[in-house]
Formats: structure tokens, C-alpha cells, sequence
């Protein structure tokens, strides 16, 4: 039986006594649009731009910016972190697997990287939940994701927050937001393995 993390997360929310401080990572901007207008009634909510598969510096710093504008155009109360680029992490963990499908290991080893380094700041800096935006893109494996937040939440002792974004028309949804404020709405994940599959497939 297929796991429901949408309602998951909504029992979860309702269980809620308080706001909490939530590190949410964040893929890019359009992705985080409708993840924060769907949690930021419930969570006080810092935006951790942690992306080293970023094809180049200057994707990164692009999607950075964005992310930033979102926050800032939308009156949202958020936080934003932006990290240093710093590809060598990504680079490392994906040695191997430099042929593996999109959606397969090579992908699975970069979520764990970028769920880690959250879970690990987030348990460092004093923050209640961590989760991450990437289950928003019907492209994701929600099942992959949140198997790999709840391996976190153990090794590292902190809770995540599971979720599937795309759910309740939420892709739609950030589809909607990036056209409202004009978000750069990138046609790939932002690795180099994923640039060249989308060139190759047009």
C-alpha cells in the first residue's frame, strides 16, 4: 500500500502546540513558492539554499537570488541561507555513478548529501524540524525523499517533516507563483547530468 506523506504531514501539523522553527531546504525559488505558502501558517521557517550539484557557479548564484527575491516580493517572514558554492561535495558522492538515469542512484546519493548537510545545520543552530522542498516536482520520488529525511531524523536526532508538495496541486500551484512574480523557471534540476539528458531529449 502506497504511503499517503501528504496526510502524514497534515496530522502532523495539527499536532502542533506551538510554531516551531522548520530548515527547509530549498531547491530553488519556484519549487519553495508553494511549499512556503503551504507551511508558513504553521512553522517559522528558514530557507537553506544547499545545492552543490549546481551546473556552475553562475546557476547557482542565479537561483540564489531568486530565492532570495521570492522571499523578499512575496512579504514572506522567512530566512534565507545561502551557503558557499561548493561543487567538490557533490562531485565526490556521485563518482560512479556519472551513468546512472535521472531518478536513479546517482540521484538518490544527492538528496542524501543535501538532506544531511540540513538535518546536520539544523540540529547545530537549534531548529525543531527539517524536511526539504524537492518532493514538490512530479519528477521526484516522494517515497525516495522522505525514506531518506527518516534515515536522517535517526542517525542524526532530529525530527523530519514528511511530505509529498506535489499533492493537493501543489506543482500547479508553483507553476502559478513563478508566472505571478516572474521567477526564473529553470527547464532542469540543475546538475550537468540533468542539462545534458534534457538537451538530448528535446
Amino acid at each position: 500500500m502506497k504511503t499517503n506523506y501528504d496526510k502524514i504531514m497534515q496530522d502532523s501539523i495539527s499536532r502542533l502546540s506551538k510554531r516551531e522553527r522548520l530548515l527547509l531546504h530549498a531547491c530553488c525559488a519556484p519549487c519553495s513558492s508553494a511549499v512556503l505558502e503551504r507551511l508558513s501558517p504553521h512553522f517559522d521557517i528558514t530557507l537553506f539554499f544547499y545545492n552543490p550539484n549546481m551546473d556552475g557557479e553562475e546557476e547557482y548564484n542565479k537561483r540564489a537570488s531568486e530565492l532570495i527575491r521570492l522571499v523578499k516580493e512575496t512579504g514572506n517572514a522567512a530566512s534565507v541561507i545561502i551557503p558557499p558554492f561548493e561543487p567538490l561535495e557533490y562531485q565526490c558522492i556521485v563518482k560512479g555513478l556519472e551513468n546512472e538515469k535521472e531518478g536513479g542512484l546517482r540521484c538518490h546519493a544527492c538528496y542524501r548529501l543535501r538532506l544531511k548537510k540540513t538535518a546536520e545545520y539544523a540540529k547545530e543552530h537549534g531548529f525543531e524540524k527539517f524536511t526539504t522542498t524537492l518532493s514538490i516536482s512530479p519528477h521526484k520520488n516522494a517515497d525516495i525523499i522522505n525514506s531518506i529525511g527518516l534515515e536522517l531524523e535517526k542517525e542524526i536526532s532530529i525530527p523530519f517533516l514528511v511530505a509529498d508538495f506535489k499533492k493537493r496541486g501543489g506543482f500547479k500551484r508553483s507553476i502559478e507563483l513563478s508566472k505571478q512574480y516572474g521567477l526564473y523557471r529553470q527547464n532542469y534540476c540543475g546538475c550537468v547530468y540533468s542539462k545534458r539528458a534534457r538537451l538530448e531529449n528535446d
